[in-house]
């Protein structure tokens, strides 16, 4: 008796929804950037007043990294199971929810709640992060890269609005600071999920997300170029956020201002996001590959600059390459990863990416503590150009071999 096929869904295509989509998303994604903003520029001040010891203070913060990091497994399976409108609008809900635990856990002065309330911040992180993959969902092989950093763009307003947020609420309850900004925050949450509501999939688009199926994850990853692409997106992100964690500390270390410090991670967002409304152009100018080793290059060159001096000017240049190398990176091997699965393979393998990736994230937070505290500056960087030349080194030899198996 002959074997039955597996149905395997057909690919949707559709340029211009998939620009529509984008220009939505991006809109969500502003929206939703504010509520890492917001959590980054107050979590660790509050934590300080109601933490039982000031060793506790960043645990706001841990908590929402741990957040993103296991969210984007369950981020996943809503999205399989009901389709990623679903899992978006969970997001957003989550969002909603951590703005009015954290404004609960100022206002009744709980660090436990506190830190439950940017959890919920960190499993909206966990949602919005997956923006950038269903902006390629319907978009052609030559549309994807650039959809994907279309949508990347809202992270640039992101950096605009986030703060201002804080600036024009952290005072409006005089006894509670920062209590207006998460109910701010939560407002902004329910405006982006009613933003989400104008995203558009078509129906085959739906059923391929929901319908299952597809090859087992064990054989998804053991395909060569899905490895470079994790590798290449953990690398990106990893050490740019040890790097990024690390020079604020550093900058005051070496008796440079609180204000430098503060305009060097600025430069660094803007460097981070700005280049989207070129790198997916570039990327399909120039090809995928090229564009990831171009910023896993310029990444080894922030560090090699963080080697050379620490003056005020050594720190930002440093900053903003690492922000620039992060975007071609990260944008380039999100392109990689879409092209390695089928339609109904997309949630659980892009899921799965997303996992790996944060959970470096969560680890490199943590070790850039303990570098900068135990070795200095001078290793950050030394770790940061180790790593990023092994990872340099590894991708190309997984992609040369992801070509001589295609040829054969």
């Amino acid at each position: 008796m002959s074997a039955i096929a597996e149905p395997v869904a057909v690919p949707v295509t559709d340029d211009r929804l998939a620009r529509r989509n984008a220009l939505v998303l991006a809109a969500a994604q502003a929206l939703a950037g504010a509520n890492a903003t917001v959590i980054f520029g107050s979590a660790g001040i509050i934590g300080t007043v109601l933490a039982p010891d000031k060793a506790f203070a960043t645990v706001p913060i841990t908590t929402y990294v741990v957040g993103l990091w296991i969210g984007t497994l369950p981020v996943g399976v809503i999205a399989r199971r009901f389709g990623r409108l679903a899992a978006f609008e969970a997001g957003a809900l989550c969002g909603m929810l951590g703005g009015l635990v954290c404004a609960s856990g100022v206002i009744l002065g709980s660090f436990a709640l506190l830190c439950l309330g940017t959890a919920f911040g960190g499993l909206y992180a966990a949602a919005h992060q997956s923006y950038r993959f269903a902006a390629a969902d319907t978009a052609s092989d030559s549309f994807k890269a650039k959809a994907i950093s279309w949508v990347l763009t809202g992270g640039v307003l992101a950096g605009i609005f986030g703060p201002q947020l804080i600036i024009l609420t952290k005072d409006v309850l005089p006894h509670f600071l920062f209590a207006a900004s998460y109910l701010a925050q939560a407002v902004v949450a329910i405006v982006a999920g009613l933003v989400l509501l104008l995203v558009r999939f078509p129906g085959s688009a739906k059923a391929a997300v929901k319908g299952g199926g597809g090859r087992p994850l064990t054989v998804l990853f053991r395909q060569p170029r899905l490895i470079a692409a994790v590798i290449s997106g953990l690398a990106s992100y990893a050490m740019m956020n040890l790097m990024m964690t690390s020079a604020p500390v550093a900058m005051i270390d070496c008796n440079h201002s609180v204000s430098d410090a503060a305009l060097g991670l600025q430069w660094h967002v803007m460097a981070m996001y700005a280049p989207s409304f070129l790198s997916g152009t570039l990327i399909g100018r120039f090809g995928v590959g090229r564009m990831i080793a171009a910023g896993l290059t310029t990444i080894a060159a922030s560090a090699v600059v963080g080697l050379t001096g620490t003056s005020v000017a050594h720190f930002w240049l440093a900053l903003i390459l690492l922000g620039f190398g992060w975007n071609l990176g990260f944008i380039g091997a999100t392109a990689m990863v879409t092209g390695c699965h089928r339609p109904e393979e997309r949630t659980r393998v892009q899921s799965v990416n997303d996992f790996l990736i944060f959970g470096s994230m969560a680890i490199g937070s943590f070790l850039s503590g303990q570098l900068l505290a135990r070795f200095g500056w001078a290793m950050v960087n030394e770790v940061v150009l180790a790593f990023v030349f092994a990872a340099a080194l590894l991708s190309l030899w997984l992609s040369s071999l992801s070509r001589r198996r295609a040829a054969a």
